[in-house]
C-alpha cells in the first residue's frame, strides 16, 4: 500500500511553507497557496491501495512553476474559477499548472521555473517537466480556446482562475492514469473529503461568484461540497475537453462557449 508521505525527490511541505509569503500577506494568492499547503499535509496521511501503484504530486516536485502560475494571476477581482478534477500526465503532472499542456503553460502562460521528480516514477510516465514533448490534448484545447477567446492572458485571469479539485494523480502497474472516481470507495472518499474541504476555502479566498465545474465530476461535486459548507456562490459547468469525450471531439470549443454565453462569462472574457 501507498502512503502519502514525502521522500526521494519531493520537496518537505516544511520547504514549501518557507517559500510561501508570510501569513499577514493576505493576498488572494497568498491565502490560495496557504489552502493548498494545508491539503498537501493532510494528504500526506492518507494511503491507497490496488489498483493504485503510483501517486505523483505535483504541488510539490513542480511547486516552482505552480507558484509562479498562482502568484503571476491569482490577483484581486475574480469572479470565476474554473475547476478541473485532478492532473493529467502530460499536463499539470509535468508543468503544475491545472490543464497545463507544455506548450500553452510556456508559450502562452509565460511559466517558468524548476520541476523536480516524484519519489517513484513509472517508466512509461516519467517527469520532463516544461520539456516535456508530448501534448496534452484536454490542455491544449482549454487553453487553446481561451487564447482565441481573450488574445492575452491577462484578459483571461483578469476575472477568471482555474484550479484542480485533488492536486494528485493516480497510476496502476501499467501506467494507466486513474481518475479519483476509479479509486476504491473508502479511499476515494477519504481523498476527496479532504479536497472539498480545501476548495471551500479556495472560494472564499478568491472570493469568486461562480464556480464551473470543467466535465460532470468536478461539478457536482463542487457543488455538493459548496452547498454543504454552506459557501454561497452558484455552481455551473461545461463540457470537459477530454478527447475519451466522444462530444467533446466533435466540436468542444463550440460548446464550450455557447454554455459560457448561457452562463453571462464571455462578456468577462472580452477586451471590448
Amino acid at each position: 500500500m501507498l502512503d502519502g508521505s514525502t521522500s526521494g525527490n519531493e520537496t518537505g511541505l516544511a520547504g514549501l511553507q518557507d517559500r510561501v509569503s508570510e501569513p499577514a500577506d493576505e493576498t488572494p494568492s497568498s491565502r490560495f497557496l496557504q489552502a493548498e499547503l494545508e491539503l498537501n499535509a493532510h494528504l500526506n496521511g492518507l494511503a491507497f491501495g490496488q489498483p493504485v501503484c503510483y501517486v505523483y504530486k505535483p504541488l510539490e516536485y513542480a511547486w516552482d512553476t505552480h507558484r509562479c502560475y498562482v502568484e503571476k494571476y491569482c490577483q484581486p477581482g475574480k469572479k470565476v474559477l474554473f475547476l478541473g478534477m485532478n492532473p493529467g500526465p502530460f499536463g499539470m503532472a509535468q508543468t503544475g499548472v491545472p490543464f497545463g499542456e507544455v506548450k500553452s503553460v510556456v508559450d502562452w502562460l509565460k511559466i517558468s521555473g524548476e520541476v523536480g521528480h516524484p519519489a517513484e516514477e513509472h517508466p512509461k510516465r516519467r517527469i520532463l517537466g516544461l520539456g516535456c514533448t508530448q501534448s496534452e490534448v484536454s490542455g491544449a484545447r482549454f487553453w487553446g480556446f481561451f487564447r482565441k477567446l481573450c488574445g492575452e492572458p491577462e484578459q483571461f485571469f483578469r476575472h477568471c482562475f482555474v484550479h484542480n479539485l485533488c492536486p494528485l494523480i493516480f497510476m496502476s502497474a501499467s501506467g494507466k492514469n486513474l481518475t479519483p472516481p476509479e479509486l476504491p470507495a473508502a479511499e476515494r472518499e477519504a481523498l476527496l473529503s479532504l479536497c472539498d474541504a480545501a476548495l471551500c476555502k479556495v472560494v472564499e479566498a478568491l472570493n469568486v461568484s461562480m464556480v464551473i465545474g470543467v466535465g460532470r465530476v468536478a461539478e457536482q461535486r463542487a457543488r455538493r461540497a459548496l452547498s454543504a459548507a454552506g459557501v454561497d456562490v452558484r455552481v455551473e459547468g461545461i463540457m470537459h475537453p477530454s478527447p475519451r469525450n466522444p462530444l467533446a471531439n466533435k466540436g468542444w470549443e463550440e460548446v464550450a462557449k455557447a454554455k459560457l454565453a448561457d452562463l453571462g462569462v464571455l462578456p468577462l472574457l472580452s477586451s471590448s
